[in-house]
C-alpha cells in the first residue's frame, strides 16, 4: 500500500576508508599513550610514597642512590620510547611507510624482471638470427655444390626414346671425371635407361611411384627438394636428366655443365633454353669431329650470375 523510501547509503571509496582508518588507528594510539603517561605518574608518586613514608627498601641503594629513583628513569626511558613510536615512527614509518617501501621494492624487482625479459629475448632474437644465418648458409652452400650436367644439340635435344641420340667417346669420359665418387640425380626413366647403376656413384630417383623398387644403394625420393636434401653431405652432387627434372633443377643449380652437339637432332626429350640473363659461360673448349666422334661438339660451362 505504501511506498518505503530507501535511505541513500553513502558510499565510501578506498582511500577515504583507508583515511578513516587511519585517523582511527592514530586515536587508539595516543589513547594508549595517554593512560601511560597517567600510570606513570601514579607508579611513580605510589613508588616514592612507598619508600620515603612507609619505609619500603629504604636501605636498598645503588651508587649511594635509592633504588626508586632508577626504578622512575628506567619506567621514564620506556614511556619516552611509547612517546617516539606514537609520534615519530608511526608517523615516518606507519602503513603508509609500508605501503611506499613495499611499491618500491615491487618497481625494483619489476624492473629486474624487466631486464631479464628484454635480456631473453635479444638472445632469442640472436639464437633465432644465428639458425636462419646457418639454414641460410647451408641452403646457400647447397646451390653453390649443385651442378647440372648434359648434353645437348644445337636444337636443345637430349634423347629419343628414352636413348641417347650420339655416342661421343670424350663426353662419357668427360661425365665419368666429373661425376665419379658423388651423387647423381635423375628422374625414373634416366634411371631405367641405365642397363645398371653406374659404379662409384650413388643414384638419387626422383619418381611419383609409391613402392618404386630399385637395387640396394639407390635413393628414391619424390621431389627435387628431396633429393638436393638427400645430397647434403656430397661436396658435389649433380643433376643427370631428364628434360623434365633438369627444368627443375634449373631453380636450384649454380653450375652448368653442358657439352653442346654442333648439330640439329629430332628428338622427344629437350634441354631447357640457357637465359644469358641468368647464366654466365666460363668456360669453352671445341672438339672437332674425329675417327672417334661423329660430331663436333664443345665442352660449355655455366655459372650462375
Amino acid at each position: 500500500m505504501f511506498s518505503k523510501k530507501k535511505k541513500n547509503i553513502p558510499q565510501i571509496d578506498k582511500d577515504q576508508l583507508e583515511l578513516i582508518q587511519n585517523a582511527q588507528r592514530r586515536v587508539k594510539q595516543k589513547k594508549r599513550l595517554y593512560i601511560h603517561f597517567v600510570v606513570f605518574l601514579i607508579g611513580s608518586l605510589f613508588i616514592i610514597l612507598a619508600n620515603l613514608v612507609l619505609g619500603i627498601g629504604e636501605d636498598v641503594k645503588l651508587f649511594e642512590i635509592d633504588w626508586f629513583v632508577f626504578a622512575i628513569l628506567v619506567w621514564l626511558f620506556l614511556f619516552l620510547y611509547h612517546t617516539f613510536n606514537v609520534f615519530v615512527t608511526h608517523k615516518f614509518m606507519g602503513k603508509q611507510w609500508e605501503q611506499e617501501q613495499l611499491d618500491k621494492l615491487t618497481a625494483q624487482q619489476q624492473q629486474r624482471i624487466e631486464k631479464l625479459k628484454q635480456k631473453f629475448i635479444k638472445e632469442e632474437t640472436l639464437m633465432a638470427q644465428s639458425e636462419a644465418y646457418n639454414e641460410t648458409k647451408a641452403v646457400s652452400k647447397k646451390l653453390s655444390d649443385l651442378t647440372i650436367i648434359a648434353a645437348a644439340g644445337e636444337n636443345d635435344a637430349i634423347g629419343k626414346g628414352n636413348k641417347l641420340i650420339w655416342h661421343l667417346s670424350d663426353d662419357l669420359k668427360h661425365f665419368k671425371k666429373l661425376t665419379n665418387g658423388h651423387h647423381i640425380i635423375m628422374g625414373r626413366k634416366t634411371f631405367e635407361s641405365f642397363p645398371k647403376p653406374l659404379p662409384n656413384r650413388t643414384h638419387v630417383v626422383i619418381t611419383r611411384q609409391s613402392k618404386y623398387h630399385v637395387p640396394e644403394g639407390v635413393i628414391v625420393v619424390n621431389s627435387i627438394e628431396d633429393a638436393i636434401d638427400a645430397t647434403k653431405n656430397d661436396s658435389q652432387p649433380f643433376v643427370i636428366g631428364g628434360g623434365e627434372i633438369y627444368r627443375q633443377a634449373m631453380a636450384f643449380a649454380h653450375k652448368i655443365e653442358l657439352t653442346r652437339v654442333h648439330e640439329n637432332f629430332e628428338a622427344d626429350a629437350f634441354f631447357p633454353k640457357i637465359d644469358s640473363s641468368v647464366w654466365k659461360e666460363t668456360n669453352n673448349t671445341f672438339h672437332d669431329k674425329d675417327d672417334k666422334h661423329e660430331h663436333a661438339f664443345s665442352f660449355l660451362t655455366y655459372e650462375r650470375k
